[in-house]
């Protein structure tokens, strides 16, 4: 049987962009914990909206026989007149894009999802679509974009890598677990990975008893304020303090965070079901993600852990999710999880914009249930062929 033709429209590929680290996999395998897996798709075409100085895309193009297109039209329908391949790539992160006022940089990914849409519409024809990260740096196109995939009947998956990495210690909610407070540790750009941050409170919370209702208000601290904010927040605070504890390789004690990351950052966020939530972003303290949450009256912590070289591993879990999608024509788990993520960032940004005010968020009313991604890691750190040296021999 003939593996999927997938279309990959990126907006840049260079070493270890985004680009790289997931087509890259899906052109040689993807390096797991129980071993090399080959890939199931097939990249048949490749856009780049920029081609810049540092660029491999048509290099690794040429070697691998994937022909690159000039638009995102051509890309879809391999230069004839009608779409012809089963799944798009969409991968809007990196590349010379501008900042707009808020600190939100302006990646095309409305813009080129809109260019796919219309030309699978043009046709009649949906086929499975993966946006990489957040869906738009604003809420108006990313609802957009989920609404016209609807419209259309296309199965829709977004989003970060975090939530199919490694966990240490291995922790998940129970499903029934009635969750009052949670907690997420980030660092590095405030929006960048900020999002990076969102998604591993909301891929964790949004398991709680109830399932998922959305959140109500959304207020961004910087500085003093979060310090200042912790104190006075006795369930924070003791969250923070225990996700502080989870993370490997902090550059202090939790006691001397406010020294190592005087430009500390928080998301503070209240849902609609009562439940309050945070993202500490903490650049100068830390080099990796940690949550922390009480559920039946014990706090339990975690540190989650990204490959910081080699293959970059926890992106084959995610490559193997959009696979399966690509394969079985629905998404492994919701996009609505983004979608709300996607809101919450838009929002903190918008907070902080305003003078880190509250800002009210009646459109984040996102419901839903969450489904358990097919392909996750269970141990505690990258093992097996993660390890080897990447790309492999001959590959």
């Amino acid at each position: 049987m003939p593996k999927p033709r997938i279309a990959a429209i990126v907006t840049e590929y260079r070493p270890n962009s985004h680009a790289d680290v997931i087509v890259g996999k899906f052109l040689r395998a993807l390096p797991c914990d129980d071993g090399l897996h080959a890939p199931r798709i097939e990249i048949a075409s490749l856009y780049l909206d920029q081609v810049n100085p540092s660029d491999t895309g048509l290099e690794t193009a040429r070697a691998f026989g994937v022909p690159v297109f000039p638009s995102v039209r051509a890309a879809v329908t391999l230069g004839g007149d009608v779409p012809a391949v089963d799944g798009v790539l969409v991968i809007g992160e990196h590349g010379d894009y501008p900042l707009n006022e808020k600190g939100q940089k302006l990646y095309p990914r409305r813009h080129l999802f809109e260019q796919v849409a219309g030309t699978l519409a043009g046709a009649g024809r949906s086929v499975p679509v993966f946006v990489d990260k957040h869906l738009s740096y604003n809420w108006p196109d990313a609802l957009w974009i989920v609404e016209r995939a609807r419209e259309l009947g296309m199965p829709l998956m977004a989003g970060s890598s975090l939530p199919v990495c490694w966990r240490r210690p291995w922790l998940e909610t129970p499903p029934d677990a009635r969750l009052e407070t949670a907690l997420a540790i980030g660092y590095g750009d405030l929006e960048a990975y900020g999002f990076h941050a969102l998604e591993v409170l909301q891929c964790m919370v949004e398991r709680r008893a109830g399932g998922e209702k959305g959140v109500a208000r959304v207020r961004c601290l910087e500085g003093a304020q979060v310090w200042e904010w912790l104190v006075g927040d006795g369930a924070m605070s003791a969250l923070a303090e225990a996700a502080a504890g989870a993370l490997s390789e902090p550059r202090g004690p939790w006691s001397a965070a406010p020294r190592l990351a005087p430009g500390a950052a928080a998301f503070v966020l209240e849902y609609r079901d009562g439940m309050r939530g945070a993202v500490l972003m903490l650049e100068g303290y830390c080099r990796s993600f940690a949550y922390a949450a009480v559920a039946h009256n014990t706090v339990n912590a975690c540190e989650f852990v990204l490959q910081g070289g080699g293959p970059h591993a926890h992106f084959s879990y995610l490559c193997r999710n959009i696979e399966e999608m690509f394969l079985e024509r629905r998404p492994a788990y919701p996009v609505e999880r983004t979608l709300l993520t996607t809101g919450v960032l838009a929002a903190a940004m918008d907070s902080r914009y305003a003078g880190h005010t509250w800002i009210e968020t009646p459109d984040l009313a996102v419901h839903y249930t969450p489904d358990e991604a097919p392909h996750r890691p269970t141990g505690p750190r990258p093992s097996g062929v993660t390890l080897a040296p990447w790309p492999p021999e001959g590959m």
